[in-house]
């Protein structure tokens, strides 16, 4: 029995160590494409490239959608920001999705709403809207009340109903846009018109100055939480994303910022309420309508953060966010596992897609089994604590190095953290967060594959804070 188990430790704890020594050694081979992309698209999106658009006689209109539910907190200073773009032909469409608290009368107060006749088709089905106000200090902003729809997806489909432009904005309420947000993003469109989307690098408001609207001052939070999360985006959005976008691959648009082509969204009947990760879901669903059809298509990823967000800061509503991102993408991987692997949809299915599930699908499960069986086999004296030590201390190294290269690709793009010592401060984060906070989120995948199979469902509830002024 004993040699049995040593014999099985022995094989788990050479196939964690491979499986790790290939994902992290992946990531790093991905680095030279992220950076080629990078510069590339320093070299077309130019300051004078972005002018050009607002040069444009014609600017395609853009429906900027918010989804809000009790965001009585940020909302205001949210709309103030998108005020502030630099961006004239738009428009701003706040859901307020049955708040139970002052979120419309936030709104009513800054903005001096008036309540509007509903007057606009309806193509996509969602809870019953109560009524349309229309700000009487800003024209451009549209209040849409309706009844809770119980998911973002339903309140974003509301908002898509009543948008009059040709090109939609989804964001989420906290999100605040850099001035020239839509300017940038609105290139890709007018670059190649089988573009239906596009999405963008996400930074984190925590720790920011934000004044009048706009970020004055980009600074790293004090929460070593979301200090942790500054370096977790910069690595999620600025390698596999790139590579994905650098082979029209792209499956997943950020929900903080994403710009669509309203008839592609009406196309595929907008987003799914039912979707637990609404914006994967719908992503993937793009892909698949425009790729079943052989009509080309593409979706762009802007690496520069055109958006800002705010991310949780204490233990319980992190944990509920990484749960719910972890239900999120099993149910998309099940519901579209038609696509994996099959030649109809191209590089979506043969390669983004089995990545997703070799490597962020199972990762969880195989760390925190795989360590555990080590771990137990090193106790028990069956596994040289040596190689136990080596295999963990590996697998953190390198998941360091390809977080050190994604700092380094961020800084390039951005130029956010360039000051001595918040960049200094960074590099100290990104060393240490691949030693307890990473397993953290493991241990939280692997807990909320658990409750995923078990059917335990639930939203959670991420305590917010108000923006720094």
């Amino acid at each position: 029995m004993l040699t049995a188990f040593t014999a099985a430790a022995i094989v788990v704890s050479v196939a964690v160590t491979i499986y790790f020594l290939l994902w992290n050694v992946s990531q790093l081979l991905m680095s030279p494409v992220a950076a080629l992309y990078v510069w590339r698209h320093q070299q077309l999106h130019t300051p004078r490239a972005r002018a050009v658009v607002g040069q444009i006689a014609a600017q395609p209109l853009v429906s900027i959608v918010v989804p809000a539910f009790n965001e009585e907190l940020t909302i205001v200073e949210s709309v103030r920001a998108l005020l502030a773009l630099d961006y004239e032909a738009r428009e701003i469409v706040v859901v307020n999705d049955g708040s139970a608290d002052g979120t419309l009368a936030a709104l009513s107060r800054a903005f001096q709403l008036t309540q509007a006749p509903l007057a606009f088709d309806q193509p996509i089905t969602t809870a019953p809207v109560h009524g349309i106000y229309r700000s009487i200090a800003e024209p451009e902003l549209v209040v849409v009340d309706k009844e809770n729809g119980r998911s973002k997806a339903d309140a974003s489909n509301a908002g898509i109903n009543a948008a009059s432009g040709v090109l939609v904005l989804i964001i989420d309420a906290d999100t605040v846009l850099e001035p020239d947000a839509l300017s940038r993003a609105v290139v890709p469109f007018l670059e190649d018109p089988t573009t239906v989307a596009v999405g963008s690098n996400v930074a984190l408001t925590n720790g920011c100055r934000i004044e009048q609207g706009r970020i004055t001052k980009a600074a790293l939070p004090r929460s070593w939480f979301a200090r942790f999360q500054v370096v977790e985006y910069m690595r999620s959005f600025l390698l596999f994303r790139l590579v994905c976008a650098a082979a029209n691959a792209v499956v997943l648009i950020s929900g903080a910022f994403g710009l669509f082509r309203r008839d592609a969204l009406i196309a595929i009947g907008g987003y799914d309420p039912t979707a637990i990760g609404e914006d994967m879901d719908l992503t993937v669903r793009l892909q698949e309508h425009f790729r079943a059809r052989r009509q080309p298509i593409r979706i762009a990823f802007d690496p520069h953060p055109l958006g800002w967000t705010q991310a949780p800061e204490d233990l319980r509503s992190l944990r509920g966010q990484r749960w719910r991102w972890r239900r999120g993408l099993l149910q998309v991987l099940w519901r579209h596992r038609h696509m994996i692997g099959s030649r109809r949809y191209g590089t979506v299915s043969l390669g983004a897609l089995p990545y997703i599930v070799l490597f962020e699908g199972a990762a969880p499960l195989i760390e925190v089994v795989g360590f555990s069986i080590a771990g137990a086999a090193a106790l028990l004296g069956v596994l040289n604590w040596r190689y136990f030590i080596v295999m963990v201390a590996a697998s953190a190294l390198l998941g360091t190095a390809v977080t050190l290269i994604a700092l380094v690709l961020s800084d390039v793009a951005t130029g956010r953290y360039q000051r001595g010592r918040e960049l200094a401060l960074l590099i100290v984060v990104a060393l240490i967060e691949s030693f307890g906070y990473r397993q953290l989120n493991s241990w939280w995948g692997f807990v909320g594959t658990v409750r995923a199979l078990r059917g335990r469902g639930g939203w959670g509830v991420i305590t917010r804070r108000a923006f720094e002024s």
